[in-house]
């Protein structure tokens, strides 16, 4: 049975990535008036090529101070030793697409709403590591709220 994504659907997704190195892997490519939230990431460390290598997941998009897209806005850094688990579960959300008629800075609810609409370029969060042999399988939950 096919699950339902139209308009007002709220569907919990998960992914795996396995294998994880310095080559940025996309968790959740957005769509236009979608709204994601994210509720865990486990990520366990196979192997790394340094000891003080971390891993990564960052929001790759807009940055309403400076009016830039496309921007990578780290959520985290983690050192996590191989063979370890490293679970993070604070929440948050973020659009799926980047904001339409947008010039910073944020200072009316005009702005504010540009933000809301979603007409510009898609937000990405990814994740990765510091060295090419690193080796990290990932976990993510999230909710995909569809607004269209």
């Amino acid at each position: 049975m096919a699950i339902s994504r139209g308009a007002g659907t709220e569907i919990i997704r998960s992914i795996h990535l396995e294998e994880v190195d310095a080559t940025a892997s996309v968790l959740i490519f957005g769509e236009q008036h979608h709204i994601y939230t994210v509720l865990s990431v486990i990520v366990y460390c196979i192997s790394k090529s340094g000891t003080n290598n971390y891993f990564e997941m960052r929001l790759n998009g807009y940055d309403s101070k400076a009016g830039n897209d496309g921007r990578p806005m780290i959520i985290f850094q983690q050192n996590i030793a191989a063979e370890e688990t490293f679970v993070w579960n604070d929440k948050f959300s973020f659009n799926g697409h980047q904001p339409t008629d947008f010039t910073p800075p944020m200072d009316d609810a005009t702005k504010q709403n540009a933000i809301a609409d979603q007409g510009g370029t898609v937000q990405k969060l990814e994740v990765n590591s510091q060295g090419s042999p690193d080796n990290f399988d990932v976990h993510v939950t999230y909710i995909d709220q569809n607004n269209v």
